[in-house]
């Protein structure tokens, strides 16, 4: 059985995909950029500011769905420069202070509305 996650604590899906889905006690996010879910806008300014509100984009959907960051297992982060890995691992981990989720971690040419980072999010719970 599987469920979506939706809130509106979050940016709303731009596509034909959903936000989150849970399956066996997974949850799957959609990948999460700078937008502002009151506004709809990309957020302005630097890695930081933007993975920030990546970060409260994803947190928001994990407590809609019944989790916490605790429970990420696996997280899949895309950078638009791989020179802002430094600052953008800052900002990671003060949302990761122990136990960190197994990750992956890219450099990619672009990203939907120039965005300069998305991360996606697997979570578990029994």
């Amino acid at each position: 059985m599987t469920k979506i996650v939706k809130t509106d604590k979050a940016p709303a899906a731009i596509g034909p995909y959903s936000q989150g889905v849970i399956a066996g006690g997974f949850l799957y996010t959609s990948g999460q950029i700078a937008i502002d879910p009151a506004t709809q806008k990309v957020v302005e300014g630097d890695i930081k500011v933007q993975a920030r509100r990546v970060m409260e984009n994803l947190c928001a959907i994990l407590k809609e769905a019944g989790y916490e960051p605790k429970d990420v297992v696996k997280t899949v982060c895309f950078l638009k420069n791989m020179s802002d890995f430094a600052e953008f691992n800052g900002i990671y981990g003060e949302y990761f202070k122990t136990d960190a989720p197994a990750r992956s971690c890219v450099a990619v040419a672009s990203l939907p509305k120039d965005v300069l980072v998305e991360v996606e999010v697997i979570a578990y719970r029994n």
